[in-house]
């Protein structure tokens, strides 16, 4: 179970790691054209929302994987699930289906990683 919690972890942080970085450094416009949900945002908000997704990314891997502050993989775990849940209202006031089908997916990995690393399977 721990190399499968592992496994997760690595997924959810290439994937946010990816996404972080594209919301942070590119232009609203330019992330708009690949994520229309980003036309009804601030390109602050935007890059915010970049940000704590790397900041994520990083947690779910450098604390467990060096042993120090631990704790914080699955409070990452859980910060991202709290994303996902905001993403898919968002998702639904834009009746994006879809999307929400993807977000509820990644909330379900996100709410594993935490329930597992939080619980029976803590560093």
């Amino acid at each position: 179970m721990n190399v499968f919690l592992w496994i997760l972890q690595g997924l959810l942080a290439a994937m946010f790691l990816m996404a972080g970085v594209t919301k942070s450094t590119q232009p609203r416009e330019k992330v708009a054209e690949k994520l229309p949900w980003a036309e009804d945002y601030s390109a602050g908000t935007v890059r915010f929302i970049g940000i704590v997704e790397l900041l994520a990314a990083v947690g779910l891997i450098l604390p467990a994987a060096f042993g120090i502050l631990p704790f914080l993989t699955p409070l990452a775990a859980t910060g991202l699930a709290v994303v996902m849940v905001l993403a898919m209202n968002v998702h639904r006031r834009r009746n994006e289906a879809g999307a929400i089908a993807f977000n509820a997916a990644i909330l379900v990995v996100a709410v594993v990683v935490a329930w597992g690393r939080f619980g029976p399977y803590a560093f």
